[in-house]
């Protein structure tokens, strides 16, 4: 998730080993059957999980994060972090709950017995009984039936206007890996941590909405359509573009999406959407499809969205590694929505106003970066936000110094002789006023130990990008830049932890980097 923070400017390293094991990681496949009733803002499900267990554990049940019970109640971890966060209590004003019912999970056809969460905060968590022990090697296929009555929108998932937003919606096991299972409620301060997965999908919903979705679409004339409406309104871009209309005279539809190996899945969903299509072409020559979605309004910087994304996929391939899907999306939310922008594979929501180009460049920039982390490299955000975050910050940062002379944090507070510097002076300003910005507490603190927004957005997002400047000055760009690209080959659609990141860069540097990364637990300044 994308955060500005111009109002926050003006106004023992955690790095413990286990007992090593060898790394592992489950295997999942998802088939999953969805009907959204638009009237009635639910859905009705029913899911198939293939799952193997790879690990040395032999497990007799799973915990299942079913995070539409987050939004259900007062009581839940997710409203008692809202409102005890002044910064953002006032999202809560005239919501509407949501919640999730109607699971019988199965595993190979035998009902299985579940168990609340001892925690009575965490009714969005359950642990599913295994009739018979998964050994190691072995797998199972585990189903249920489930029914979401979507909340409104003020924490990621939800409704608003016609829009629906369809996040965090399906039964989804936790992460179990070598230091066991990480089942935790949904938060609205802190994201995810997530197993890869191989996922289809089957969305029905009334037959005039435009849908963007995690994975690519199998509905090869539906498909076609998006594609030929998308590239007429990218080469012809007035307030007056071509809008979907469905072929079918039916109530409804029926789309279809894939994907491999990927930790998530949303979807998105409106009428009157305007559809932009075209192609990214890496350097490898590999081909990427690319969509925007946004709402059709006059004289809206979105009619430029599309050479954001493409520019933002070519950008990060270039300096990380290679963009691995074979679509990349972004979708305009909700109208009145000012909370950034949040990220899914594949696609992104984007929620900030778009009041100049360069914030909305640099917001779609951000969101299409999470591709890279969070979904290419599937760190544990709850725990080392920063690896995520931070990460994706730094880049995001070079991106708008090389493109604009510009930075998402300092905006308009940037003295135009600054612009007038190379980039690498200029980036060094900007750190360098960064540098001098109060930041207390430590990177390495969990997602949900930080008491407010503003001190989690500063240290996560901003401290972190300041720190891996810090590792890029000492070590060299050059690098710097084929370190990281090294770390990102070799962990690639795995779980780095923090101390796979640091042994990564040390094997490819030659050097010790401890004192750099005692920094990550350092209070204040640098």
């Amino acid at each position: 998730m994308h955060k500005f923070f111009l109002t926050i400017i003006t106004s023992f390293l955690t790095l413990t080993l286990f007992a090593q094991q060898p790394y592992f990681q489950q295997s999942l496949n998802y088939n999953i059957d969805v009907t959204l009733n638009d009237k009635e803002k639910s859905l009705k499900g029913f899911e198939t999980i293939n799952y193997k267990n790879n690990s040395t554990t032999t497990l007799d049940f799973i915990w299942f994060h079913i995070w539409p019970n987050a939004y259900k109640n007062e009581s839940t971890a997710l409203f008692q972090q809202i409102r005890n966060d002044t910064s953002r209590k006032e999202k809560l004003q005239n919501i509407t709950y949501g919640s999730i019912d109607g699971l019988n999970f199965k595993v190979d056809g035998q009902a299985a017995k579940t168990e609340a969460h001892p925690n009575p905060q965490y009714i969005d968590i359950v642990k599913v009984m295994l009739p018979k022990s998964l050994k190691p090697g072995d797998s199972i296929n585990i189903s249920t039936d489930f029914n979401v009555k979507l909340p409104s929108y003020f924490s990621r998932s939800g409704y608003a206007d016609t829009e629906f937003m369809v996040t965090q919606w399906y039964p989804k096991p936790a992460v179990f890996d070598k230091d066991g299972w990480h089942e935790f409620p949904y938060l609205d301060m802190g994201e995810f941590y997530s197993e890869y997965a191989n996922y289809k999908v089957n969305i029905t919903l009334p037959s005039n909405y435009v849908v963007g979705a995690t994975g690519v679409m199998q509905n090869a004339t539906e498909l076609a359509d998006y594609k030929r409406i998308g590239t007429k309104n990218t080469s012809v871009r007035t307030d007056k573009p071509e809008l979907y209309n469905p072929k079918s005279k039916s109530a409804t539809k029926t789309l279809t999406y894939a994907i491999n190996n990927v930790p998530d899945f949303a979807w998105f969903a409106d009428k009157d959407l305007v559809i932009q299509y075209d192609t990214v072409k890496l350097a490898s020559g590999k081909v990427v499809d690319a969509f925007s979605y946004y709402h059709n309004k006059k004289n809206t910087l979105w009619v430029n969205s599309i050479d954001y994304i493409k520019d933002a996929t070519q950008k990060y391939s270039k300096w990380i590694g290679e963009y691995e899907y074979p679509v990349v999306q972004a979708i305009e939310g909700p109208k009145n929505n000012a909370s950034g922008g949040m990220e899914y594979p594949t696609i992104t929501l984007i929620t900030s106003p778009d009041a100049k180009k360069e914030s909305l460049d640099g917001v779609i920039t951000h969101e299409v970066g999470h591709n890279w982390f969070m979904s290419m490299l599937g760190s544990n955000e709850r725990m080392h936000t920063w690896q995520d975050e931070g990460f994706n910050t730094f880049y995001q940062f070079r991106y708008e110094a090389e493109k604009y002379k510009s930075n998402s944090i300092f905006g308009d507070a940037i003295p135009a002789s600054l612009k007038d510097l190379p980039t690498d002076k200029f980036l060094a300003s900007i750190y360098g006023a960064l540098a001098n910005v109060p930041m207390q507490s430590a990177i390495e603190t969990p997602a949900a130990d930080f008491k407010t927004s503003e001190e989690y957005g500063l240290i996560s997002y901003a401290k972190t990008a300041l720190w891996l400047y810090i590792l890029e000055t000492e070590t060299g760009s050059e690098k710097f830049d084929k370190a990281f690209q090294a770390y990102f080959s070799e962990w690639k659609n795995k779980h780095p932890s923090p101390a796979d990141f640091k042994a990564s860069m040390e094997k490819s540097l030659g050097v010790n980097l401890d004192k750099y990364f005692a920094l990550l637990n350092q209070q204040g300044k640098f």
